[in-house]
């Protein structure tokens, strides 16, 4: 009876250690997406940069203006960088991230965040992002970015 408790009390203790190593993993990709936008707010693209894996993926999902259909665009990471760089200080931006569910297995993780963009105090837009990230080296790197981009309903 005794063995019995102690196996079962191991096996809590070994349960919780993975859970516990599973909610930093997550964090450590939670920071990674937040210094994505740290970099993005402040136009810093060394930041931003050192977020991203070298080979990444930027992809955008919208209605055209013309025709309303909706469509995908891809994004080139050097020219959506390029891009950030030359907002001129009067502009004021902000992409709002609304929450992270976050999901790991092994060295990918994905992340869901749903977001409000905002340009000078205004609302413009809103949607979600998805990410998925590798783990390299004990860092979490994004390999990819798809968003989705809709006037209303942005609640």
């Amino acid at each position: 009876m005794r063995l019995i408790k102690i196996v079962q009390i191991f096996l809590l203790l070994l349960c919780l250690n993975i859970v516990k190593a599973q909610d930093s993993e997550t964090l450590k990709v939670q920071k990674t997406i937040e210094t994505f936008f740290k970099g993005f707010h402040s136009q810093d693209s060394l930041l931003l940069s050192s977020c991203v894996a070298s080979r990444v993926l930027m992809q955008t999902i919208g209605v055209d203006k013309e025709t309303g259909n909706t469509e995908l665009k891809d994004v080139n990471f050097d020219k959506f960088l390029t891009s950030i760089l030359k907002i001129p200080d009067s502009i004021n931006f902000q992409e709002k991230l609304l929450s992270f569910n976050i999901q790991i297995d092994g060295d990918m993780a994905h992340a869901w965040t749903p977001y409000q963009f905002w340009y000078n105090e205004s609302l413009s837009h809103c949607g979600v992002n998805s990410f998925q990230l590798i783990k390299e080296r004990d860092q979490w790197k994004i390999i990819y970015i798809i968003d989705t981009r809709r006037k209303e309903p942005c609640s």
